[in-house]
């Protein structure tokens, strides 16, 4: 290859891989398509589980112990290069039925019910006091055993 040839493949490769780390990110919608004109179209004491069907589809899940609450979840989310998604939107539609079936409640939140969970970094954190390694290897050493007890020894009780 001549120099002239490998600096385009070299320039060309590098616009390649720099749009690969764009600040675009890759955009993605999981969960249901709720349009917002059909979502408020539904009335309480009108609509019922069937006309719920045919206006928005099948829920995204029922409730696990109410089979009366229907809830349609969608989220979108921007990922850029290898880091974790990041919520952009999410909808929460909850419909309630009562026995008849009919629509008795309609709630909608947002992502403010997202939860942040921040782990503990490298430990668990107990309650009681802290013993050392070799507290914890010699502890039973002297220790006297009472019969009758659970791990206790010493044989049958008397």
């Amino acid at each position: 290859m001549s120099g002239a040839a490998l600096k385009i493949v070299v320039a060309v490769s590098s616009v390649a891989m720099l749009a690969g780390c764009s600040s675009m990110g890759v955009r993605d919608h999981r969960g249901a398509v709720i349009d917002k004109e059909l979502a408020s179209a539904i009335q309480v004491g009108v609509d019922n589980k069937d006309s719920v069907s045919k206006t928005l589809g099948r829920p995204s899940f029922t409730g696990q112990f109410a089979p009366n609450d229907w809830y349609y979840v969608a989220r979108d989310t921007k990922t850029i290069a290898f880091r974790d998604p990041k919520v952009i939107d999410q909808t929460v539609l909850h419909i309630r039925f009562d026995a008849a079936g009919t629509v008795t409640r309609v709630d909608r939140t947002g992502k403010e019910l997202i939860a942040s969970i921040d782990p503990e970094s490298g430990h668990t954190p107990t309650l009681g006091r802290k013993r050392s390694f070799f507290d914890e290897l010699f502890s039973n050493i002297g220790t006297i055993s009472q019969p009758g007890l659970p791990g206790g020894g010493g044989g049958p009780p008397q």
